[in-house]
This record gives structure tokens, C-alpha cells and sequence, in this order.
């Protein structure tokens, strides 16, 4: 095909096959990501990274989630664990925005010592009472102004690390009570209520490189999941401002009814500019390229300034800030 294919996609194990490699070589994926079925040790995932970009013959993005806490592919014994974000807001106090800043920017530096480029990370949901238990944790906080403060510290500290971040799940997760992982999620606020509260911290930080959308309905605007709706993919741009590259959540996710092929179709055409695809399975990744294609112009033009934003590591001194966290935190061990 020519130019990037509209998609980032997933491997199957710690090497890649000469299946995987002859593939990734034709489809030219503009990215991939890392599950923890390709992570065994440091200098293994390294090799990782090089093959898969020598398969597609350029400087590829590669993407992990790496939120710490429950969501955290890299573990011990040779990567940091992580508290889970909500917690480490609450046990740092007034001290949680720079706190946020210290574990990324150390994040950073574990990730670009890999070779990994782009943290799915900021999450900018807000925390809810109803708020289902696979996401609560994970959140920054209750209060919207609170949630965007802290997601900015986040990607702040992701970018001086020389990572992209990845705003999600846009346009606001926090009321979901259903795991969209399973199912999908209905969230029935009001557009005012949604726009006052729930939209605000994605408005805040619309101008990241990379977001992620929802799979979730909003019945205030459209019937279809937002990842699949024109309606609230035109909200996500036009009304919420967000400007960057935008991705699909997992298209494999059980929240979204039909085929992969399919789905990645309704995407695209809603206005989603690549396809996120992750669990390596060669028959659904065969099925996305043929449905996705390639970028569009202005798609592309998204993910070259993205790619653009990508920066050399300002220079850090690991024991100081890794000092400096564990003391917000008032601990004396793991951070």
C-alpha cells in the first residue's frame, strides 16, 4: 500500500514470527503496541522494538500502557511498581501535581530506555461514586479542574521525557458502571451536565499530540458509541477542540458489537484517524488494514506533527527525583 496505514497494531509474542514481519512490512502500520505477552526482560524488548521497526523501515511509534498502578505492562523485578494514580493523588496531598510529574518523567525514562515511545496516559475520566471498579484508581481525582491539573502534570512529565502522551478516553469515561472491556457503557447525563463536568478536562487538554476515544453511548447527542458516531466525533474536534491524532480504544474491545473489519470502517468513516488493534491475532489485524487503509492527508498531517513532537530527553539526575517523590509520598521504599 502506499503512505501509513490508518492502525496501530499488536504482536503476538517476545519476537516477532516471519509471518508478522512479512505483514507489518506490507501494511506499513503508522505505530504498534506492547501488551505483557511481548515483555520478558529488558534487553529482549529492546530487540523487540528494533524489529518492529526495521519491519516497517522507519522510526515507528511504539505504544504501551504504562499508567502504574493495576494498568502497568512493565513490572517488577525489573521495573518500578507503581501505586495506583488515585492513591498517590490522595497520599500526596498538596504535593499531587508534582508528584504525577515526578512518576512520569521516571516512566519516561523507563520507556525510552526500551525503546518505547508514546504512553497511553493521561486519563483524564473523572472519578464518580458509580464509577465501575476497573477504572476508579486509575483516575486523578473527583473534581474536574482538579483532573486536568493533574493530567497536564502527567503528559508534562511524559514529554520532558521524550514520550508522546495519549489523552483518553475522550470524550469522559468516569460515569461508565459497566466494564467497556465487556460491555458497552451508557452514559445518560444531560449535554449540559456533560459539558460543565464531565467534557471539561478533555477541553482543557486538547491540544496533545494523541487522544483516545470511548466506547461509550451518550444518548444526550447520538445513539452509536462515540467511537463509531460522526455526531460525537465532530464534538471531540470541533466543540471539544481536541487537535491531535485521534485513535480508536482497543477495536477488539467487547463493548463494540461485529467484526473487527467492520468496526474499523465505522470508525474511519466517523472520523477517527487510526485504528487501535491489540491483541495480535493475525486473522482481525488482516481484517483491520483491509478495512482501514491508509491515513487520510489530514490524518497524516496529524501524526507527522505528533511524531514532530517527540524531543530528546531533558538530561535528570533518576535518584534525585525518585528521592523527591518518595518524600511527597513520606515514604522511604518503592515509589
Amino acid at each position: 500500500m502506499s503512505g501509513q496505514g490508518a492502525y496501530i497494531l499488536g504482536c503476538e509474542g517476545l519476537r516477532l514470527t516471519p509471518r508478522e514481519r512479512a505483514f507489518f512490512a506490507e501494511a506499513q502500520p503508522w505505530g504498534f503496541i506492547l501488551f505483557a505477552r511481548n515483555i520478558e526482560a529488558p534487553d529482549q524488548l529492546r530487540a523487540l522494538c528494533a524489529e518492529l521497526r526495521e519491519a516497517v523501515g522507519r522510526d515507528a511509534p511504539i505504544l504501551i500502557d504504562q499508567e502504574g498502578g493495576r494498568v502497568q505492562r512493565l513490572t517488577p523485578p525489573h521495573w518500578r511498581q507503581w501505586l495506583p494514580p488515585l492513591d498517590q493523588v490522595a497520599r500526596a496531598g498538596a504535593g499531587a501535581e508534582r508528584s504525577l510529574w515526578l512518576r512520569y518523567r521516571l516512566i519516561a525514562a523507563e520507556l525510552r530506555d526500551l525503546g518505547i515511545d508514546v504512553n497511553c496516559a493521561p486519563m483524564a475520566d473523572i472519578a464518580e461514586p458509580a464509577t465501575h471498579p476497573f477504572l476508579k484508581n486509575r483516575c486523578y481525582g473527583e473534581e474536574p479542574e482538579t483532573v486536568a491539573t493533574l493530567a497536564r502534570a502527567v503528559s508534562d512529565g511524559l514529554l520532558a521525557g521524550g514520550v508522546l502522551p495519549v489523552l483518553k478516553h475522550v470524550p469522559g469515561h468516569g460515569r461508565a458502571t459497566v466494564d467497556s472491556h465487556l460491555d458497552l457503557p451508557t452514559v445518560s447525563e444531560s449535554a449540559d451536565e456533560l459539558w460543565s463536568h464531565d467534557f471539561t478536562p478533555f477541553k482543557a487538554l486538547g491540544d496533545l499530540p494523541l487522544a483516545m476515544t470511548a466506547h461509550i453511548v451518550y444518548p444526550a447527542f447520538d445513539e452509536a458509541p462515540a467511537t463509531l458516531s460522526p455526531r460525537m466525533i465532530s464534538l471531540i474536534r470541533q466543540e471539544m477542540g481536541v487537535s491531535g491524532l485521534l485513535m480508536t480504544d482497543d477495536i477488539s474491545m467487547k463493548a463494540l458489537k461485529g467484526g473487527v473489519g467492520d468496526l474499523s470502517a465505522q470508525s474511519i468513516a466517523a472520523g477517527c484517524d487510526v485504528i487501535l488493534h491489540c491483541n495480535g491475532e493475525m486473522p482481525e489485524m488482516e481484517a483491520v488494514v483491509a478495512a482501514a487503509g491508509a491515513m487520510t492527508a489530514a490524518a497524516q498531517a496529524r501524526a507527522d506533527a505528533a511524531i514532530a513532537a517527540r524531543r530528546t530527553p531533558d538530561p535528570i539526575d533518576i535518584d534525585a527525583l525518585e528521592a523527591e517523590l518518595s518524600g511527597l509520598l513520606g515514604e522511604t521504599g518503592n515509589v
